[in-house]
């Protein structure tokens, strides 16, 4: 981020003071934030014709009387009126402020800034930098689902998506992983070589996403159109519904696949509303793990955030396992450093796979990469930065399929080192267990500590959750119906 940018982001998060007499919460502030920049941006940027004439920047700045009854008005209106973007945006759309003059501060305070460094910088990083600032703040409570953008940056970068892929995040929360390619793709070509068709393409078939939180999918929309993408609820974009239902079966099939899914289960333990899940569950990550796998076209590749349980729940977590291994090449696992998500405690892994041409026996052994035994503790004193995944990407090679070849080309690192080895073979006889670790922890060894009691406590939690899961499962085999 530039200092233009972190600049601008500054002043625009320092607005929030300006509502905290109001009540307003961080996040509800972003929200606002949100309809208060589409009408200014589309003035900067000179797209106005998408919003009714007498709703727009100008007219919300000219209003003396009561200006908020016009912006609560001017909301109600667009959520029905303008461009199909502006109706998905503004729909069911209402403010949280309650005085004329914070909004008439607001608007004065944003009419201030520096908009013409920031149309040179990038409307698209102020507006990151605006969410990552969100997710960074814990009373915002956003950070739980907040992926850190060096570890999206790793991720996009061993998987290289190219212009020809058809790109997907089933979990797509406010649009960091489709972002995150859509620059490497840009980066890596020349956007103003690329043909009628290109361009036709990558507009019109080359991000996909889905979010099922309203207000989440209306940054995620605002982000994308700051990124220069489009979103048509009948094409490409970010569209507004439920994965593990119907509306995710309707996504195309995908060549790649980026996303970090929720973590926990269904809302009320239900099982998921999809014909094609051969491995019904509440467990929201195996509901989410067997949408990518049955997601991907063949030869297509996936990277993706799961947590610990999900490399060694038994009953349908085995069977789940089996059935990605037997239908994939499940070539490579980062094992990630705890603290880098909102929710401390909860342990998690980057699964890389490729889907195979066969139907079944396409892994042949597992790449295990240890980023978390002897790393530093991430947090607010200590972030995660891009050099701390340079080894691992070093490590994985420049094929992002995992196929034989470039498998033969690692080295596996012996037991003192972080990148190992293991034998399909030697993951059935240990009951498709991929909770694989082997380095001692030294911190432990040496000072005797344990870890903060919150860590503690969520581990409990997470290890407490896994074992209803399991139990749930068993019964559910026996045919029995559950109550909670």
């Amino acid at each position: 981020m530039s200092t233009v940018t972190h600049d601008i982001v500054a002043k625009l998060w320092n607005l929030c003071n300006i509502l905290k007499d109001d009540g307003v919460t961080y996040h509800q502030y972003v929200i606002e934030l949100t309809y208060l920049l589409f009408l200014k941006m589309a003035k900067e940027t000179g797209t106005e014709r998408q919003l009714p004439e007498g709703y727009r920047w100008d007219e919300l700045e000219a209003q003396t009387e009561k200006p908020l009854e016009f912006y609560k008005g001017l909301l109600s209106y667009l959520g029905s009126h303008g461009s199909t973007l502006v109706k998905e945006i503004f729909t069911d759309a209402h403010s949280y402020i309650k005085k004329d003059t914070t909004l008439s501060t607001l608007v004065t305070e944003i009419d201030k800034l520096d908009w013409y460094s920031a149309k040179r910088e990038g409307l698209g990083d102020v507006y990151e930098g605006l969410l990552e600032k969100n997710a960074n703040e814990k009373k915002a409570g956003a950070g739980q689902y907040f992926t850190p953008r060096p570890l999206i940056d790793s991720m996009v970068r061993v998987m290289r998506p190219t212009l020809d892929d058809i790109i997907q995040d089933p979990a797509a929360g406010t649009g960091g992983f489709l972002i995150a390619a859509n620059r490497y793709i840009r980066e890596h070509s020349n956007p103003n070589n690329w043909t009628n068709k290109q361009n036709n393409k990558y507009h019109g078939n080359t991000f996909y996403g889905m979010e099922h939180v309203q207000d989440t999918h209306r940054l995620a929309l605002m982000n994308l159109i700051l990124h220069g993408l489009d979103s048509d609820p009948q094409g490409a974009g970010i569209h507004y519904g439920d994965t593990l239902s119907p509306d995710g079966q309707a996504l195309p099939p995908a060549t790649l696949i980026l996303t970090n899914p929720p973590f926990g289960s269904k809302k009320g333990g239900g099982l998921p509303n999809r014909s094609d899940f051969k491995f019904p569950t509440s467990n929201k990550q195996f509901c989410f793990l067997q949408h990518i796998y049955l997601g991907l076209k063949p030869g297509g590749r996936a990277a993706a955030v799961f947590p610990d349980n999900v490399l060694f729940e038994s009953n349908v977590g085995r069977q789940i396992r089996t059935a990605l291994m037997d239908k994939c090449n499940l070539h490579t696992i980062l094992r990630l450093p705890s603290g880098i998500f909102y929710a401390q405690g909860v342990k998690t892994n980057v699964l890389f796979f490729t889907r195979g041409k066969k139907q079944t026996g396409n892994t042949k052994e597992v790449w295990v990469y240890d980023l978390r035994t002897n790393t530093p503790q991430f947090g607010r004193r200590t972030s995660l930065r891009r050099e701390h995944f340079a080894e691992f990407e070093a490590f994985f090679g420049d094929d992002p399929l995992g196929g034989s070849a470039s498998l033969a080309q690692r080295t596996d690192t012996g037991e003192e080192g972080r990148f190992r080895r293991f034998s399909r073979d030697w993951i059935a006889e240990r009951d498709e267990n991929l909770d694989i670790s082997w380095l001692k922890d030294e911190r432990e060894e040496e000072n005797g500590e344990l870890p903060e009691p919150a860590i503690l406590a969520q581990e409990a939690i997470s290890e407490l959750e896994a074992a209803i899961a399991e139990l749930q499962g068993i019964v559910q085999e026996l045919g029995e119906e559950i109550s909670l």
